[in-house]
């Protein structure tokens, strides 16, 4: 293999307009999804009809686009993501779908970790005259915290291979980059790069994430 005639350019290219999907979609991913989860929690944990009717919904929903591989989404999303951000490829195109795909994939995520908080703090909370906004803000997400840095590390990492697929239909980042160049025009040596960077970006991510979720529960 000749890693001479690389264009690094273009893996450095690649490379930034990842970061840029990751970072996009991973924020409104916990934008969407964070609150989604608390949802899915609350109403689960209602008594009411109306509340569990609430639940039963959303969890179909969620569980619907989280039954629906993503390579197929992205390409059923294409009229929606024209629509939205007037393109279906490149950086913007790759935003919607992954978002849509991650938010509820998340949200499961968060509804997991509530579960995990002690019921005895929740309780004292509402004893004490603490309304339900309330309950949420200072007790169910400062306790699970760690749990939700964690998931948060664990989807954004997800969102990595996720990108990697959008390079099917033009999604931009390393996964374009190794299928145009590393499976069309057989150069080895861009998907040898394209596959080392990514695995090298989870491994930053993943550690970064370890590292958060350490500091927070000694805290």
């Amino acid at each position: 293999m000749d890693f001479s005639t690389v264009r690094w350019e273009e893996v450095g290219k690649a490379s930034i307009e990842t970061l840029q999907i990751l970072g996009v979609s991973g924020f409104f991913t916990v934008i969407f999804g964070l609150p989604l989860g608390v949802l899915l929690f609350m109403t689960a944990r209602s008594a009411s009809i109306k509340s569990r009717t609430v639940y039963i919904i959303l969890s179909l929903i969620v569980n619907i686009l989280r039954s629906v591989p993503f390579i197929i989404l992205i390409v059923a999303l294409i009229p929606f993501t024209r629509s939205l951000v007037g393109t279906a490829t490149g950086v913007l195109g790759v935003i919607p779908p992954l978002v849509i795909s991650a938010a509820p994939y998340f949200a499961r995520l968060v509804e997991t970790t509530l579960r995990e908080v002690d019921r005895g703090v929740i309780e004292a909370a509402q004893s004490m005259g603490a309304s339900t906004g309330q309950i949420v803000r200072r007790v169910l997400l400062p306790e699970a915290l760690p749990g939700l840095l964690a998931g948060i590390t664990i989807t954004i990492v997800t969102l990595v291979s996720y990108t990697a697929m959008a390079g099917m239909v033009g999604g931009g980042g390393l996964g374009t980059l190794a299928i145009n160049y590393g499976y069309y025009r057989y150069q080895n040596e861009i998907m040898i790069i394209s596959v080392v960077s990514m695995i090298i970006l989870v491994q930053i991510l993943q550690m970064a994430g370890d590292r958060l979720v350490t500091f927070f529960t000694r805290k």
